[in-house]
């Protein structure tokens, strides 16, 4: 058992209240009033669900400038580049054959016709003496059957000397629609063979070509929006006008109508957005957010009447003078202008 001394029994007394009068009260944390200005409550607002996909631009269709005949290209006349339009001549073909092939012809109509002149002057003669009553009926028979013979020739002759002429004649490069070139990289005195593609132009109108992977093929159809940026001062939008209906690789491919798109680069990538269907988001105007070091924040106005800085996490919405909170923020809450917004 442990023994107080009366000297330490009145320390102890006197120590007690001095301990129990160390600790102040705490006091209560000073709330922050709630700025003026105009006020919003958080509804969840119907909006698109964009997706991005791969896109290119590109034509409707694109046609090729064919080889008709082999031989050598003796001149192209266009670039990659120009502009051509249907029916214009761009480059030749000289088959180095046809031309000895059309003046052996040319001789055998000449020979055909040469004898024709022969069998008409036979034909003159026995038509006298049968009519004198020389020649049989046989002999006349015979000399009609031979002057037509040279003349059935000379057209034989004459039309295989047309159809040379019509293979040369093929020669000529034709382009088949008018459009940009796109490629045309066989060289001037290169040989070529019938079907090879001298050149490659596009035709119709200018679209944007996406690609898209397949599970979105149920969510994409004619009449989706699409939207792009990249390509001018302003963000483009169009519509989905064509899904083709064939998977390769995984992937589908769909054509959008899109006006403000120029065809002077084919094949240009470009960051597209296609909508999938409707979601529910958190929208605000851009007056609500504050951006400062990198940070959005917004002003909630608490029950109490107080308000507080919330850091927020934002994306781009449809309309430029809104955003989309993503995180930070929750339906119901009041939130605050900023100032000076």
């Amino acid at each position: 058992m442990i023994r107080f001394q009366p000297g330490m029994a009145a320390l102890l007394l006197a120590t007690f209240p001095l301990a129990a009068c160390g600790r102040a009260p705490e006091k209560p944390v000073a709330k922050v009033a709630a700025p003026a200005g105009p006020r919003l409550k958080i509804v969840a607002v119907e909006t698109g669900n964009w997706q991005p996909v791969s896109a290119e631009i590109a034509t409707v269709d694109q046609a090729q400038a064919i080889a008709r005949i082999p031989g050598l290209l003796t001149t192209l006349n266009i670039r990659a580049g120009d502009v051509v339009r249907k029916g214009q001549a761009i480059g030749r073909i000289v088959d180095s054959q046809l031309a000895p092939q059309s003046a052996a012809l040319g001789a055998q109509a000449a020979a055909a016709q040469a004898q024709a002149v022969q069998a008409r002057a036979d034909l003159s003669r026995v038509q006298f003496l049968y009519d004198n009553g020389v020649y049989a009926k046989a002999r006349l028979d015979a000399a009609q059957a031979a002057s037509t013979a040279a003349n059935a020739q000379i057209r034989a002759a004459r039309a295989q000397q047309s159809a040379v002429g019509a293979v040369a004649a093929q020669g000529m490069v034709i382009a088949p629609a008018s459009g940009r070139v796109l490629r045309a990289d066989i060289p001037a005195g290169s040989a070529v063979a019938p079907g090879m593609a001298i050149a490659t132009i596009t035709a119709g109108d200018t679209i944007l070509r996406l690609t898209l992977p397949e599970s979105l093929a149920i969510a994409v159809h004619a009449g989706s929006r699409v939207r792009t940026s990249g390509l001018g001062a302003d963000r483009l939008t169009g519509l989905v006008i064509r899904v083709y209906p064939s998977v390769e690789a995984g992937q589908i491919t769909a054509d959008v109508a899109m006006r403000g798109i120029s065809n002077s680069l084919i094949r240009r990538r470009v960051a597209a957005e296609v909508e999938t269907g409707m979601r529910g988001a958190l929208i605000v105007p851009q007056a609500y957010v504050t951006r400062a070091y990198g940070i959005d924040t917004v002003t909630v106005l608490a029950a109490d009447g107080s308000a507080a800085s919330v850091p927020v996490q934002t994306a781009p919405s449809g309309d430029p003078s809104k955003v989309e909170i993503l995180s930070g923020v929750t339906l119901g809450d009041t939130l605050i202008a900023a100032t000076g917004k």
